[in-house]
């Protein structure tokens, strides 16, 4: 059977990365960027780095910021509208996943008419055409969100999200520079840190993945094991490898899948707003517990990623459990919350589990579930 896997067409990394945008625009024939970012890095004035370059380079521009930290339906109709009126031809998504996000799908809607319903994209649409091109700048280090075919709508009416699944929706350009990442407080990198390392696990151990796919997620596992600490306290080399750590595992999951941590993650975020790096994160050892018994000897893999001396030199049993505690160990490092109390309310729980079960992560999950045992899942975590 034929394993497909879709990349960038291009990608640039390091700081300074952000200076490729104008010579890349101008090289492509591209007349006029319409530029996607959040009203908080508006007022911080990260896109301005942006945006400034375009104006320093003659390159007309349309900003908008209409998008949620959790996108929604109306985000995306709304920048479709202010796309068509803009003349644009080519977008720049500066931003976190949620502004990539959106990005992705305002850009397939524009190509693909047919799927003006925003909820028509959920799951694997059958779309004909490339989206509009996207220059991608992530400004947050976890959702990879420049490198993966994935994007994530909330459908607030039903309280859901939609998973996304469209190989013609990645960005032809990433532009991966630290230095567009310096800005995030400690939490936020904290959380998006770990959401990346989730990505790096849950492919690693997931039902679609190879040998291709194994060594981006095992290299990313590595990195953001060593690189995440000194990232939250902003460190230079912490920045960097993180910037890094979180584009490899995206190189990987976007083309294999993930599971349930995610299909958990989805429904907190819909209901409760939950920071999706968050949400992962508490779940994460909670899920590797479970799932550990069909993973093979994957999970010393994963302890050696991790950093366990003497990993190889243990039972199958206690280097599941070292991988397990050195994902906990992290987490609680970097100061993410050990449980969901305070974040989950328990008549939500049915809700929160028929959810999860149909979202679309959780067939990719190496160990067969159920409603019944996702809802045991969230229960034990509070």
């Amino acid at each position: 059977m034929a394993k497909r896997f879709v990349l960038n067409e291009t990608s640039y990394h390091g700081a300074g990365a952000v200076n490729e945008i104008v010579p890349e625009l101008h090289g492509r024939g591209f007349q006029k960027a319409f530029v996607c970012a959040d009203p908080e890095l508006v007022r911080l004035g990260i896109a301005a780095r942006v945006t400034g370059l375009l104006e320093a380079g003659a390159v007309p521009y349309t900003l908008f910021c209409d998008i949620k930290p959790n996108p929604t339906i109306e985000n995306v109709q709304a920048g479709v509208a202010e796309f068509k009126a803009s003349g644009a031809d080519v977008i720049i998504a500066v931003g976190g996943g949620s502004v990539i996000d959106t990005a992705k799908a305002v850009g397939i809607i524009i190509e693909n008419p047919g799927f003006a319903d925003v909820r028509s994209l959920e799951g694997v649409a059958p779309t004909k055409n490339k989206c509009v091109p996207i220059i991608a700048v992530p400004t947050t280090a976890g959702t990879a969100a420049e490198v993966t075919i994935n994007y994530v709508i909330t459908d607030v009416k039903k309280n859901r999200k939609m998973v996304c699944v469209d190989v013609h929706d990645i960005p032809v350009i990433a532009i991966v520079d630290s230095d567009m990442m310096g800005s995030m407080p400690k939490g936020l990198t904290a959380a998006t840190g770990m959401d990346a390392l989730t990505h790096a696990i849950e492919g690693y151990i997931t039902l679609g993945a190879w040998e291709m796919s194994d060594m981006f997620h095992l290299k990313a596992i590595e990195i953001i094991a060593k690189t995440l600490r000194g990232a939250v306290k902003n460190t230079p080399e912490g920045r960097e490898g993180m910037a890094l750590g979180q584009y490899i595992a995206g190189m990987g999951f976007s083309n294999v899948g993930l599971g349930i941590v995610h299909s958990m993650a989805h429904p907190l975020g819909a209901l409760y707003d939950t920071p999706h790096g968050v949400a992962n994160a508490i779940l994460l050892p909670t899920v590797m517990e479970y799932n550990a018994p069909a993973t093979g000897g994957k999970y010393r893999d994963i302890a050696k990623a991790m950093g366990v001396e003497d990993a190889c030199a243990l039972s199958l049993e206690e280097a599941r459990a070292a991988a397990i505690a050195a994902v906990k160990r992290l987490s609680a490092d970097v100061g993410i919350p050990a449980n969901l109390k305070g974040i989950v309310k328990r008549e939500d729980l049915d809700f929160l589990a028929q959810s999860a079960f149909e979202d679309a992560c959780r067939p990719g999950n190496p160990r067969e579930t159920s409603v019944a045992e996702i809802k045991e899942l969230y229960l034990s975590l509070l």
